[in-house]
């Protein structure tokens, strides 16, 4: 976590940083952004907090125009991305178009406390109200209340992301041998199916048994 990094975003030790983290452009479905934060600002009045948009796209020019008071640090890479994420506090991730999203994980893994819609890599490393918050895909009221509800009180906000970072950590090599290794001996273990048995009673050239 960089103090000088939120100092030039603007943000003293204890305001918030509410982060996204990819591509600017219309498929991410970031003009649901500017609606969460609004809310987040809402359900917050007293509490100082930026939005912090790290990337680049052909959307940039019009996010500027619709969030004036955004912070646009354009592409970062290797030491300076693990940077921006080590110095947010939230992250909003709108998207409705990805079929796994590596900044998800690498968010979880940097300990923010991550909303996202109940799809791809969101629906597979987070577990609603443990590591994160999130959404019915497609409903924006609800993925506000859930960016809401990380705030709801301090204690919410920093035990999701202990949980975030936990989780991340046990996403290594081994980790997922060992999950892959669970599911083989749970397929090993299960009954067969009937279409399974017709399946192989057909192999061996006779009809399947009731």
């Amino acid at each position: 976590r960089s103090e000088a990094l939120r100092a030039s975003w603007g943000l003293g030790p204890d305001e918030l940083a509410v982060l996204h983290v990819g591509r600017l452009a219309a498929e991410k479905n970031l003009g649901l952004l500017g609606k969460a934060f609004t809310a987040l600002q809402a359900s917050q009045p007293r509490r100082r907090m930026r939005l912090i948009l790290v990337g680049d796209g052909p959307q940039r020019a019009s996010l500027q125009a619709q969030l004036p008071d955004a912070v646009f640090c354009g592409l970062q890479r290797g030491e300076a991305l693990a940077a921006h994420y080590a110095s947010g506090d939230l992250f909003l991730f709108p998207s409705l178009s990805e079929t796994f999203g590596n900044v998800v994980l690498e968010a979880l893994a940097s300990g923010l406390g991550v909303v996202a819609y109940d799809q791809a890599a969101a629906a597979q490393h987070i577990h609603h109200g443990h590591n994160g918050a999130l959404a019915r895909p497609g409903d924006e009221h609800g993925f506000c209340e859930a960016a809401c509800w990380l705030l709801e009180d301090g204690e919410t906000l920093r035990r999701v992301r202990l949980n975030a970072r936990q989780h991340a950590g046990r996403q290594g090599w081994d980790g997922i041998v060992q999950l892959f290794e669970q599911h083989l001996r749970g397929a090993l273990q299960a009954p067969p199916k009937v279409a399974d048995r017709a399946g192989a009673a057909a192999i061996r050239g006779k009809a399947p048994g009731p």
